[in-house]
C-alpha cells in the first residue's frame, strides 16, 4: 500500500503492515529522538484502524508532585477513552492505572473490528516519574487479556529513549519478553531529504541540500519549518537566528530524555565544544561527574537516542573510546547560537566566509560518517570490518592523523579517507600530496596495518577532485552525489 504523506521509512512501514496482517496480538515499541516522526508514522500507516489513542503530557520538573502528575495523566487518558467511544454518563474517571486499563478493556470489548490498533504516544510522560504503577498495570492489561484476544495491536512510542529501554524494551517485570517488535526511528538520509524537498516544491541543488542537512539534520519536524519561497540561507537565518524560541527548542530535545535532563545538556554542551569528541575521562573532568556507572549510563542513553556516537581511536598505547556529538541541530546551535540574542541576518553575513567553511569542513566529515553505507557501495567494498580514527607517526617522526579509516578483510584493503568540503572541485596541492603521503607511510608502518592489505587513498568531496599534477595520488573518489543514493537494506 502507498502512503503519499510518508517520505522513506519503507522498512518500518513493511514491519507495521506485517504486524497488522498477523493472526495474533502484537506489542510494538517505537523509540527515537524527539521530532523524528514516531506517532506520525503510526498514524499514517494505521489511520482509521486506530480505535484508541492517548498521549502523555510533558510536565516541567518543578511541577512533578506525584499525585497531581498522576491525576493529570489519568484525566487525559480518560478524555481519550470518551473521545474513542466510551459513554461519559456511565463512566467514572479512573483514580488509578488499574481502573484506567479496565476502562480501556471495556472500550475495546465493545468495538467490532477484525484488528484493533491502540496507540499510546509519549508513554514515559504518561507513566510519570514514579512509573512502576503504570507499567505494572500495562503489563497486567497485556498479559491477562490483550495478548489472548489475538486481534490487538498495541503500539507504544516514546522520545525518552533511556526510559523506553529500561521500562519497556529491557523490562524484566510484567513486560519481559512480551514485545513482539521494536522499531528505532532514525533521521532521514540525504536521499530521503531530497524526496522531501521535491515533494514540497523546493528546487534546491544537492550542494544546498547538503548545507541544510549539516544545520538541521534529517529531522522531519525541522524540515517542515522550511519555506520554499525562501533560499536556504534565508531559511537557516529565520529558523536559528531570528527567533528567540530556538533556545527553548534546544532544551526541549533533551527534555524528552526525562530524568537528569540537566546532566544530558551538560554532556552535549561540552561535546559541542570539542568537535572530534572526548573520552569518558575527559567528559568526567569537564562536567564534574565521576566516571563509571552514572556517566556510562548517561552516555549510553545519548547514544541510543542518536545524539552522540562512540568510536575507537587508535594510535596510542591503548585504544581510546571517543564520544562525539552527532546531532546536527545541536552542533549548529552550540556553534553559532548558544548564549547569543536573536538577530536577523547573521547567517547571511557568515555564509561564504572562512567561519562558514571551517564549520562546513568539520560537519561534512560527520555527514560522510553518517552515510557510510553509501560510501561503501560507491567504493564497491564487500564488507567493512571496522571504521575508526587513527593517529601516529611516520618513520621519519612526523605526526599523522586519519579521521576515517575503513578496514575490509574481504578486500584485503585499508581505505584512508580524506573528506573535503568546497564550493567547486578540490584541487590537490603539493602540500596536500606531501601530507597524504606522510599519512600513508605512517599508517603502513604502524601495528594497525595488516601487512597483507593494500592501502587506497579515497577522496570524499562535494564536487570531486580537479585534474592536476598532484591528483594522481588519489586511488578512488566519492562525491556528494554518491551520498544521495537510497539507503542500503
Amino acid at each position: 500500500m502507498k502512503y503519499p504523506n510518508i517520505i522513506g521509512r519503507e522498512v518500518e512501514i513493511s514491519t507495521l503492515e506485517r504486524l497488522y496482517k498477523s493472526k495474533k496480538s502484537e506489542f510494538v515499541a517505537i523509540y527515537g529522538r524527539r521530532r523524528i516522526g514516531k506517532s506520525y508514522l503510526v498514524s499514517e500507516v494505521y489511520g482509521s484502524k486506530i480505535v484508541f489513542s492517548a498521549v502523555g503530557t510533558y510536565v516541567k520538573d518543578g511541577d512533578k508532585n506525584y499525585e497531581t502528575y498522576r491525576k493529570l495523566q489519568l484525566d487525559h487518558f480518560y478524555d481519550s477513552l470518551i473521545l474513542s467511544g466510551l459513554d461519559a454518563a456511565t463512566t467514572e474517571r479512573p483514580t488509578c492505572w488499574r481502573e484506567a486499563f479496565l476502562l480501556l478493556r471495556r472500550l475495546l470489548e465493545g468495538i467490532r473490528s477484525r484488528r484493533k490498533v491502540i496507540l499510546i504516544d509519549e508513554l514515559p510522560w504518561l507513566a510519570g516519574p514514579q512509573s512502576s504503577e503504570m507499567i505494572s498495570e500495562l503489563g497486567y492489561f497485556w498479559n491477562s487479556w490483550a495478548d489472548s484476544q489475538r486481534n490487538i495491536i498495541l503500539v507504544v512510542c516514546g522520545s525518552a529513549t533511556s526510559w523506553m529501554l529500561d521500562n519497556v524494551i529491557r523490562d524484566y517485570g510484567g513486560l519481559h519478553g512480551r514485545l513482539t517488535e521494536t522499531i528505532k526511528l532514525a533521521p532521514f538520509t540525504l536521499a530521503e531529504c531530497q524526496k522531501y524537498y521535491r515533494r514540497n516544491g523546493f528546487r534546491l541543488s544537492r550542494y544546498e541540500m547538503c548545507i541544510c542537512y549539516m544545520a538541521l539534520g534529517g529531522v522531519p519536524f525541522y524540515l517542515d519549518k522550511l519555506r520554499n519561497s525562501q533560499t536556504i540561507t534565508e531559511n537557516i537565518d529565520r529558523i536559528f537566528f531570528a527567533d528567540e524560541k530556538i533556545h527553548q527548542e534546544f532544551l526541549d530535545v533533551y527534555a524528552g530524555l526525562y530524568a537528569s535532563k540537566e546532566r544530558y545538556v551538560d554532556i552535549v554542551k561540552v561535546l559541542g565544544s570539542q568537535f572530534y569528541g572526548m573520552t569518558q575521562k575527559e567528559i568526567s573532568t569537564a562536567i564534574d561527574v565521576k566516571t563509571g556507572g552514572t556517566l556510562t549510563k548517561l552516555l549510553e542513553n545519548l547514544m541510543e537516542s542518536g545524539i552522540i556516537r562512540a568510536y575507537p581511536r587508535y594510535g596510542k598505547e591503548r585504544v581510546e573510546t571517543v564520544y562525539q556529538l552527532i546531532d546536527f541541530f545541536s552542533l549548529f546551535y552550540l556553534r553559532f547560537i548558544q548564549g547569543k540574542q536573536a538577530k536577523k541576518g547573521i547567517w547571511n553575513s557568515i555564509h561564504g566566509t572562512p567561519t562558514f567553511y571551517t564549520w562546513a569542513g568539520d560537519t561534512f566529515e560527520l555527514l560522510c560518517v553518517e552515510h557510510l553505507p553509501q560510501i561503501q557501495d560507491t567504493l564497491r567494498i564487500a564488507s567493512i570490518n571496522r571504521n575508526y580514527c587513527w593517529s601516529g607517526k611516520s618513520p621519519d617522526g612526523r605526526g599523522a592523523q586519519i579521521d576515517l579509516l575503513l578496514e575490509s578483510k574481504a578486500d584485503r584493503t585499508d581505505y584512508l579517507c580524506e573528506m573535503k568540503f568546497t564550493g567547486g572541485k578540490y584541487a590537490i596541492t603539493k602540500t596536500d600530496e606531501e601530507d597524504f603521503l606522510n599519512k600513508i607511510e605512517a599508517f603502513a608502518a604502524s601495528k594497525m596495518h595488516n601487512k597483507t592489505h593494500s592501502i587506497q587513498l579515497v577522496m570524499i568531496t562535494t564536487m570531486g577532485v580537479a585534474r592536476g599534477e598532484h591528483a594522481s595520488i588519489v586511488n578512488q573518489s566519492v562525491v556528494l552525489d554518491n551520498l544521495f543514493a537510497d539507503r542500503l537494506t
